[in-house]
């Protein structure tokens, strides 16, 4: 769809950018000209006042009487004056054909000025007449006298002129903002390319990357985290009724490495750290976070398709809510939001169905994982998942068009692994995704993700509970069920102008409470089982620069026990100041 502002905007960024490279290049010609007429005078005088000592010089000779022969001296002395005068006439021959050149390029530039505001005219009228009529109209003064009170037409064109001139001028000041925000941004994306590089073994182009993040937050209730809570808690008799504190280990840091063409393909690769890994076992250990592996990929991109390997964000459920509140794990993860970092291969391919409408076609293979904990710090021991033998398979299409110049998309996910919990146990996980993004106009947006499934306590589902025990599960006479559980997410963003915007979102999920009520007395991942979480949000985050990020959040969190009992409730305020570099 053409958007008249857009258009407009285009234009003007566009029409001053080659006006004003027309403008160098023909004044550029014009003293590179002016500079060479100068030169050539000053070497045509000099190689007049040559030929006339050449010419007065034998005349001279001839005049003296001198009894004696001419010697060798006088035809030495005239020997370089000839060869001075050739070198000249060779650099007037030069600087004459750079003047031919120089004025071939200046009438190029005029007729490329001319020929651009041709274009310039015809893509107004075509595309957006009704714009390009208060846009670029020239408006004339108004006459010194006023109309005859006795013209009625007069007057009434009188006040329809002032009311056009008064629109045009809102519209001009309206647009004179914007184009001043947008230029505050381009100049700060500009400044990011002024970085210094690093050199890489390889000699190919290495990039540093990340977000320097400092949160100060506020709590009242008992949480799961401190800094970022997914969870509201029971409060314990020796809990307090808040907490304050401080934290820098959502700041993260990330590589990324451009290679060579391999088979016609753009192969790249990127990894990201954070530092919210656990804590050290030393004093005030809780602000010294320990490093800790985010992702990591390898890519090989084609014009239509690409293959990535690595460990990376599930591609089945590939959006998130925005926030600066809890960047450690994404925003509403246990509230309806999959997600996982897994080590996984998969397959994208892109079909251009018309100008503004794509297709996108994604397979591929990941890691089973289960949400359990590692059995040893030292070495690795298999999973449930990785004991069944198998991959986890996954899939997602996708379908997004063009509207008010964003992407309105629409995909369909899913997902199957297969779970080997010893003595014959084995449980089918599955999933099915849907995710949606929809632009309402150039300021407001909609995005949201929705899942069913069965056993996906690794992917952030079903409260990151798995499966359900009726006792011990190293006995091999406890039966195990896979918890089936619903849930998602949504999210609203207005966004009014680029340096600010204001983000609203809601999450919820629920595992099957007919399905907890069997199994209460044996919880599995947690002190007790939980059979509801829900989560809202809303923040407000400003961007003065394209490196600087200032943002305030409150969250609230309702967890629902297994008991039938009031939900526990817990919310926080929190406060982050960032910096990307």
């Amino acid at each position: 769809m053409f958007n008249a502002t857009n258009f407009g905007r285009t234009c003007e960024f566009t029409s001053a950018a080659k006006r004003q490279h027309v403008a160098v290049l023909v004044d550029r010609a014009s003293v590179r000209k002016f500079s060479i007429r100068a030169t050539i005078g000053r070497k045509l005088t000099v190689l007049v006042s040559l030929a006339i000592g050449l010419f007065l010089l034998p005349v001279t000779s001839h005049c003296q009487q001198i009894p004696q022969a001419p010697s060798s001296d006088t035809s030495s002395d005239v020997r370089p004056l000839v060869q001075t005068l050739h070198e000249l006439q060779a650099e007037v021959q030069s600087l004459h054909t750079q003047l031919d050149q120089l004025s071939s390029d200046q009438q190029q530039a005029r007729a490329e000025a001319a020929t651009l505001r041709h274009e310039l005219r015809l893509a107004i009228s075509e595309k957006s007449p009704a714009y390009s009529s208060t846009l670029f109209r020239i408006i004339p003064p108004a006459s010194d006298s006023a109309p005859l009170e006795s013209d009625p037409i007069s007057v009434d064109a009188s006040d329809r002129s002032a009311a056009a001139t008064e629109s045009a001028q809102q519209a001009n000041a309206e647009r004179i903002g914007k184009l001043e925000e947008n230029q505050d941004l381009i100049e700060g994306k500009l400044n990011d390319q002024y970085q210094t590089k690093i050199e890489s073994a390889s000699k190919y182009k290495v990039r540093l990357s990340g977000m320097v993040l400092f949160n100060t937050f506020s709590n009242r209730g008992a949480v799961d985290n401190l800094d970022f809570p997914g969870l509201a808690h029971e409060r314990e008799a020796d809990d307090s009724a808040g907490t304050f504190g401080a934290s820098f280990r959502q700041s993260q840091i990330g590589l990324q490495a451009f290679g060579p063409e391999v088979a016609g393909a753009h192969t790249s690769a990127d990894i990201n750290f954070d530092f919210a890994g656990g804590f050290p076992n030393a004093p005030n250990g809780v602000s010294t976070g320990i490093v800790r592996l985010r992702t990591g990929t390898v890519r090989l991109d084609w014009k239509n398709t690409s293959i990535i390997a690595g460990q990376d964000h599930l591609f089945f459920a590939p959006l998130a809510p925005t926030s600066l509140a809890t960047v450690a794990v994404p925003a509403l993860a246990y509230s309806g939001n999959l997600w996982a970092w897994t080590p996984q291969v998969r397959v994208e391919h892109r079909v251009q169905l018309t100008e503004a409408s794509k297709l996108t076609l994604e397979a591929g293979i990941l890691d089973s994982l289960t949400g359990e904990f590692p059995g040893y710090e030292g070495y690795r021991e298999a999973t449930a998942g990785e004991k069944s033998g198998q991959p986890a398979y996954a899939s997602r299409i996708a379908w997004s068009h063009a509207l008010f110049g964003q992407e309105l998309t629409a995909g369909l996910g899913g997902y199957y692994a297969r779970q080997n919990w010893s003595f014959g146990r084995n449980i089918d996980s599955w999933t099915g995704t849907t995710d949606l993004t929809v632009p309402f106009g150039h300021h407001f947006e909609l995005t949201g993700e929705f899942y069913r499934g069965r056993a996906i306590g690794g992917l952030g589902g079903g409260i990151d509970q798995t499966i359900l025990a009726s006792g011990d599960l190293e006995d091999p006479t406890t039966t195990l069920e896979g918890l089936n559980s619903m849930g998602g997410w949504a999210q609203l963003k207005f966004k009014p102008v680029p340096k600010f915007e204001v983000n609203g979102a809601f999450g919820h999920d629920n595992p099957f409470g007919s399905q907890i009520a069997r199994f209460t007395a044996v919880p599995v991942y947690y002190d007790s089982l939980f059979s509801k979480n829900q989560t809202w949000f809303t923040n407000f985050i400003y961007q003065p620069r394209s490196d600087v990020l200032f943002s305030i959040e409150f969250r609230r969190l309702r967890t629902f026990g297994s008991e039938g009992e009031p939900p526990n409730l817990a919310h926080q305020l929190n406060f982050a100041l960032g910096y990307l570099f």
